[in-house]
């Protein structure tokens, strides 16, 4: 049996405690209202709606990288770890175009959601200026969801830099099933680095800093063979290299550890069609992709990503979440 060595790259809790916007409920609580949470059968996919979202809290946890918190029961209800919202600013001179925010986490019960962002143009530098009580109008929930198979006890979240976003709810969904879960955070140095305080106390959160001055030094991906016979399932987020190099180590995972691949029994079924949730399921490793959106409802054709297959895949809508083992790393996109 495999287990975690344990972790002696955990960010210090209070050098990096930041006030958390919204409460998460503890697991306790969670299963006090679902006992057994992991036998329940698949969410029936959200509707994309249309609704206007009100501020509750804004704050910046990191340098340039805002923590914002809206109340949007339209928008929360029926949303899964992966999805996104597509948010209108509401100063339209010169910026026509929505911007595509992962849902960071969610409170159904409290009919809120929190997104995280850092200030790159004059788009997200508008809404650091926004105020409690303000309101904007976002679409959502968009994109395909973490596919996490229900036979999984141990996930690894993978994380680079403002990656954090595109994972960080899942860790609640799965600390709300009783799974077990270690995040792994790679961050230029420590001034760029997740507060601990603003994760689950029950995740496992071991860093990686490029000049060392926090945890491992050196690359996130360094840290993923220590972890992956532990893990059932590993899930992705962050810069393109970062991503190349995981599915990469995915790729060659069963030759590395010996694992034995059987053959299919006579009559065991037809083929899983590549690109499904059950095919997405069956994969150790899921990435989200990080592309530039300028409908993200998949008409514009303007975040596109190539699969192995040679068929184009829109971000918005066959993504953002993939199986590592769909995409074709080496295609010019």
């Amino acid at each position: 049996m495999h287990r975690v060595p344990k972790a002696t790259n955990r960010v210090p809790t209070e050098t990096n405690r930041v006030p958390t916007p919204t409460r998460d409920a503890s697991p306790a609580e969670a299963r006090s209202r679902d006992p057994s949470p992991r036998r329940l059968t698949a969410a029936v996919p959200a509707t994309m709606r249309l609704a206007g979202a009100e501020l509750v809290g804004s704050r910046e946890i990191l340098r340039d990288q805002w923590l914002q918190t809206y109340h949007a029961p339209d928008l929360v209800s029926g949303a899964r770890a992966g999805q996104f919202v597509h948010v209108r600013t509401g100063d339209y001179s010169g910026m026509v175009l929505r911007r595509p925010f992962s849902y960071n986490t969610m409170d159904p019960a409290a009919g809120t959601l929190t997104i995280h962002f850092r200030t790159i143009g004059r788009g997200t530098e508008w809404f650091t200026h926004l105020r409690a009580g303000d309101r904007v109008e976002m679409l959502g929930p968009l994109g395909r969801p973490f596919e996490v198979d229900p036979r999984s006890q141990h996930l690894l979240l993978i994380a680079g830099g403002l990656g954090m976003a595109g994972v960080r709810a899942l860790a609640d969904e799965a600390i709300r099933a009783g799974r077990d879960v270690t995040l792994l955070f790679g961050g230029a140095t420590a001034h760029d680095v997740y507060p601990s305080s603003l994760l689950p106390d029950e995740v496992e959160y071991v860093v990686a800093t490029d000049d060392g001055s926090v945890g491992h030094r050196g690359y996130v991906t360094d840290l993923v063979p220590e972890y992956e016979a532990w893990a059932d399932q590993a899930f992705a987020c962050g810069p393109l290299p970062m991503l190349k190099a995981l599915a990469r180590l995915a790729a060659t995972r069963r030759s590395r550890m010996g694992v034995a691949s059987l053959g299919r029994k006579r009559g065991g079924g037809k083929p899983v069609p590549a690109g499904s949730a059950q095919a997405r399921r069956k994969a150790f490793l899921q990435v989200s992709m990080e592309q530039n959106m300028g409908c993200a409802v998949g008409a514009c054709l303007g975040c596109v990503v190539m699969a192995t297959s040679g068929t184009p895949q829109r971000v918005c809508r066959e993504g953002p979440v993939f199986a590592a083992e769909e995409i074709d790393w080496e295609a010019g996109w």
